[in-house]
């Protein structure tokens, strides 16, 4: 491991997040907040890594980040193993998120899909059904924002990199300014 190359990837990637995305970052934090102000929820799905992320950034909202204030209604759709294993077994890997956005989802509420490449079938395939629900989808991606990145109302793409790892941290640093930005918001 060069420690040396490790370093400048990971500053350029937190460069890209809080110059570049800045603006992007801020303007779905007053989205997330408007939405939750007015009784909708925020619904997360990821896989691998990006599944981790999802219930980590529920796991704020609901309970909290900095400030002891009222729970946010935030759910990740990667936790319950039941509903899980039921709807990949009788429908499919691809469509674990999908059903559940489209029993869970309301119009207003709004779906935050995390996928490193933007090509995971199953977090597409719930942001079409959101689409068809009134619901409004912010892709987490990176490189290129893959298939997701179309599908999106909004996008915030680690796009600096190809790199997983830096792509993870990426969006672990956009978890946390979402969540520091939406308290600032609401308290």
């Amino acid at each position: 491991m060069n420690w040396d190359q490790l370093a400048e990837a990971y500053l350029a990637v937190a460069h890209e997040v809080f110059s570049d995305m800045r603006p992007r970052i801020e303007a779905v934090a007053e989205d997330l907040a408007a939405r939750i102000e007015r009784g909708n929820k925020v619904m997360i799905c990821g896989n691998g890594g990006s599944a981790g992320d999802a219930q980590h950034f529920a796991g704020e909202l609901v309970n909290r980040f900095l400030f002891d204030r009222r729970p946010y209604a935030g759910i990740a759709l990667t936790t319950d193993t039941s509903v899980l294993t039921a709807i990949g077994n009788d429908y499919g890997y691809d469509e674990v998120f999908s059903k559940q956005v489209q029993g869970l989802g309301i119009a207003g509420d709004a779906l935050i899909g995390i996928s490193t490449s933007g090509n995971a079938d199953n977090v597409c395939r719930a942001f079409t059904v959101a689409r068809d629900l009134d619901i409004h989808t912010v892709a987490l991606t990176g490189g290129s924002g893959g298939r997701l990145a179309p599908l999106a109302d909004e996008v915030l793409c680690v796009a600096s990199t190809n790199s997983t790892p830096r792509i993870q941290e990426g969006h672990g640093v956009i978890i946390h300014a979402l969540c520091e930005r939406i308290e600032e918001i609401l308290r």
